[in-house]
């Protein structure tokens, strides 16, 4: 989450308004994460996430992500669910950008994740992953491989300003990706980000699921491959083989991996290595001018993406055979 672009009190009083959910008592801005401008609202009837949506959100995706969460919490996901103005709309308009209002779920973020943190978070994300396979609505990945390519392009200039010989390897990975990136394996609903920040626990359970607004449809072994690049990495960029086969048991307690999704794991987790790399090359080079944002360090990625390129087999990553 993070705050681009600034809500006044008097204009967010006179937004509310449209809503059975009382008169403002307070807000603040949530600075956290790179993507959309994101408000903790208090009023006299609640707690309330006010979300401003920029940068990568194209306003045509909306009702997929708000109808997304309305369908998994109806079946039986605990995620935020948007709140309907008394006229029944679910999006708005505030401060010159769509919004929406969504409820507040308890619950908080694990900075160091354990074993048994990741364990839950598999299990969770194959409830998602079986959950959304009856939404009806579809959202291309406009981060998957094709997306990629563009994005290299609008940093290749100055990326070797980050890091001396980032492009090359950039290049040379993205051509060794788009060749191989496995086709025709099972697909549907994913997060497509759930880090850590977006998983919420209540006395050290999973207890929910935020910030749908990459959620897409493309490979569910992907969306594995994200949550073990998120999730089983130490600070020190060494992988967790430990944290990696808990949270893949957690997740093939729910949903077994076909013996295609597991032989292709390697290559997926090296995706999105190269996909957060490139997302987070981008913000790193053009942080908005004034913009409440912390932008993450693209290098993290770089070290994973190293680290995957000499993966042999699902097993490095804890995998049973």
């Amino acid at each position: 989450m993070a705050v681009y672009t600034d809500v006044s009190a008097a204009g967010l009083s006179d937004f509310l308004a449209h809503y059975d959910i009382g008169t403002l008592v307070s807000f603040h801005g949530i600075a956290e994460g790179v993507e959309n401008s994101n408000f903790l609202v208090q009023t006299t009837g609640g707690t309330f996430i006010l979300t401003l949506y920029e940068k990568r959100v194209d306003p045509a995706d909306l009702p997929f992500f708000i109808g997304l969460m309305q369908h998994l919490a109806a079946h039986g996901i605990s995620c935020p669910q948007p709140v309907a103005t008394r006229d029944g709309a679910m999006l708005g308009t505030l401060a010159g950008r769509p919004c929406a209002m969504v409820t507040f779920l308890p619950g908080v973020s694990v900075r160091r994740p354990t074993a048994e943190h990741c364990a839950q978070l598999g299990g969770g994300l194959a409830q998602l992953h079986l959950a959304g396979a009856g939404f009806a609505l579809t959202r291309a990945n406009a981060l998957s491989v094709p997306g990629w390519r563009p994005l290299f392009e609008a940093a290749s200039a100055r990326a070797d300003t980050v890091h001396p010989g980032l492009a090359l390897t950039i290049a040379d990975e993205l051509a060794q990706l788009e060749r191989t990136w496995p086709r025709g394996l099972p697909a549907g609903v994913i997060h497509a980000d759930l880090f850590p920040d977006n998983a919420f626990f209540l006395d050290d359970r999973l207890s929910g699921i935020i910030d749908f607004y990459f959620a897409c449809n493309d490979l569910l072994a992907y969306d594995v491959a994200v949550c073990l690049n998120a999730w089983c990495f130490e600070a020190d960029g060494a992988f967790n083989a430990t944290k990696g086969r808990a949270l893949l048991q957690g997740y093939q307690a729910v949903r077994p991996l076909t013996p295609g999704e597991v032989e292709a794991l390697p290559c997926l987790a090296r995706g999105a290595a190269l996909r957060f790399l490139l997302t987070r090359l981008v913000d790193w080079l053009n942080v908005p001018e004034g913009a409440l944002v912390r932008p993450k360090d693209p290098l993290e990625y770089l070290r994973k993406l190293r680290f995957h390129r000499a993966v042999a087999s699902a097993r490095d990553y804890g995998m049973n055979s």
